[in-house]
């Protein structure tokens, strides 16, 4: 009975040995050159790292796959890619809360024109004040360069205050004049917009509508 133990477990170890000897089966890797040519190795050649590899088993089935590293210009071009995406997608998602946030801020249609009239109408009178104010510096412009003629005539040297008053005077005059050209076209283009802005409003509205349904 011990001499049949013995031999079994015997057999048991010699079958353990065979299974772990050369002929077990393993994984290989497997790449393609610079040339087109298929290979096989069951160790990981440089040249396999360098054009990329697939990991195969024993049935010749790929397990994994390794691309080859990217060149510097490939990278870029990636991280370039990679950026326009999400630049893509911050901006649909601006779109959005921007979209939910006009629908929470003009329950109706007449509400939304209530808003224009009154942003063109406190446009309308930023312009007004403006203009108003500019009337003022070119009187007191004009005043000063007056003065200055009439000293002038008379053969009397302009002071260096006068010169230096009138010089200002006129950098105000310039300057509020600038102003009012960059409110005219800030007033022009924000009315232009309300057209789209309203035609954007109601799509949203029938969106929501059809969603509701």
């Amino acid at each position: 009975m011990r001499r049949a133990l013995l031999a079994a477990l015997a057999l048991m170890i010699a079958a353990s040995a065979w299974a772990a000897g050369p002929t077990q089966l393993h994984n290989r890797y497997k790449w393609t050159d610079g040339e087109g040519n298929l290979h096989y190795s069951d160790a990981l050649p440089p040249e396999a790292v360098k054009y990329g590899y697939e990991i195969v088993n024993a049935q010749g089935v790929v397990i994994k796959r390794v691309d080859r590293p990217r060149t510097p210009e490939e990278r870029r071009a990636a991280k370039a890619e990679l950026a326009k995406v999400q630049a893509a997608k911050t901006e649909a998602e601006t779109r959005v809360r921007s979209d939910q946030q006009m629908l929470a801020a003009y329950p109706t249609e007449a509400d939304l024109k209530r808003a224009q009239r009154q942003q063109s109408e406190m446009l309308d009178q930023n312009l007004n004040s403006a203009r108003i104010s500019l009337q003022s510096q070119e009187k007191a412009l004009s005043e000063l360069l007056g003065h200055a003629a009439e000293l002038d005539s008379t053969g009397k040297e302009v002071a260096p205050q006068l010169a230096n008053r009138i010089g200002a005077a006129r950098k105000q005059v310039e300057d509020q004049r600038n102003y009012i050209a960059r409110k005219e076209t800030e007033r022009t283009d924000t009315v232009a917009r309300f057209d789209d802005e309203l035609a954007h409003y109601r799509d949203l509205r029938a969106k929501l509508a059809s969603d509701n349904r």
